[in-house]
């Protein structure tokens, strides 16, 4: 577990897996903040819980610390973000399905039972934003646009081309060959996209319908709306360059649908923070035309 400045939420994870029915063999949390967790850890004495400090924070390096930590003999490696839940039988599930898999499944997510809300669904509905590769109606697609479709629950097992780390395990042998890209830096974002979405192209990837879980997103340690729209221009253009069978065009005429989006959320709601996440969006896409004109010209 990657964490930064929530002792709060860590507690009401811990409280969640201090009543698992299969509780988690180790915990290994990896601290980013300034506000240590280690208070909290010490009133769950039952937990095997190991601790680490990264400093300056970054959720991708976090997680690779974590993953360098386990134990050789673990043959499954877990992340769970420190604002989730899960019910008192979800570890037992996972281990479940775990237990009844073949060698090709590499990751499994856990199945998020209070998925938020699809913003602008009649404006990603349309059907030319579905032929341009968009947006779609399948559940975890990772689209020719670089922009993935939400992880929302599922009845039943289903193959995706991505997961979360918001909650998944992994086989411990993926980690042989991948890690998660520190080019993602501090609050990240993406950086289990790019992770997974790799992955996905050797292993099969499957959310977990019985392995429950609630993700309750904090307040803290996430960016402004300006800086995160910024970063979310950035990181989604990276991670397209850097997959090459994915498509930079309509890469860019997503992120204009996205600031379109925005804009609707913003007059209808009378919500600022869609505003400033327009001018980060701007704001990022001149900092990539300068990057642009720079390496044409010097």
């Amino acid at each position: 577990m990657a964490t930064k400045d929530r002792p709060g939420e860590v507690k009401k994870l811990l409280d969640s897996l201090n009543t698992q029915t299969l509780p988690p063999a180790q915990l290994i949390i990896v601290d980013g903040g300034t506000i240590r967790a280690e208070q909290v850890i010490r009133k769950y004495p039952n937990l095997n819980i190991r601790y680490f400090r990264c400093s300056p924070p970054s959720a991708a390096k976090q997680r690779n610390i974590g993953v360098k930590a386990a134990p050789r003999e673990a043959n499954l490696i877990g992340f769970l973000d420190d604002d989730t839940t899960l019910p008192e039988k979800s570890m037992e599930e996972m281990m479940n399905f775990w237990e009844n898999v073949d060698d090709h499944v590499g990751g499994a997510a856990f199945n998020l039972l209070n998925s938020p809300p699809l913003y602008a669904s009649r404006l990603k509905s349309i059907s030319l934003v579905k032929k341009l590769g968009l947006y779609s109606n399948k559940i975890g697609a990772v689209l020719p646009s670089g922009f993935q479709t939400v992880l929302n629950s599922v009845s039943e097992n289903t193959a995706v081309e991505w997961i979360s780390t918001c909650g998944a395990v992994w086989r411990r042998r993926v980690f042989d060959d991948y890690r998660f890209d520190e080019w993602y830096e501090g609050y990240s974002y993406l950086e289990d996209l790019d992770f997974s979405y790799r992955v996905g192209r050797e292993y099969e990837l499957v959310v977990v319908a019985k392995a429950k879980f609630y993700h309750y997103p904090a307040a803290t340690g996430r960016d402004d709306g300006e800086k995160f729209g910024r970063r979310e221009v950035a990181n989604r253009i990276y991670f397209v360059k850097k997959n090459k069978e994915l498509s930079l065009t309509k890469c860019y005429l997503a992120i204009f649908i996205r600031i379109l989006i925005s804009l609707i959320m913003g007059v209808r709601g009378f919500n600022a923070i869609f505003f400033e996440r327009i001018i980060g969006n701007i704001k990022g896409l001149f900092d990539e035309l300068k990057k642009a004109l720079i390496l044409k010209w010097g």
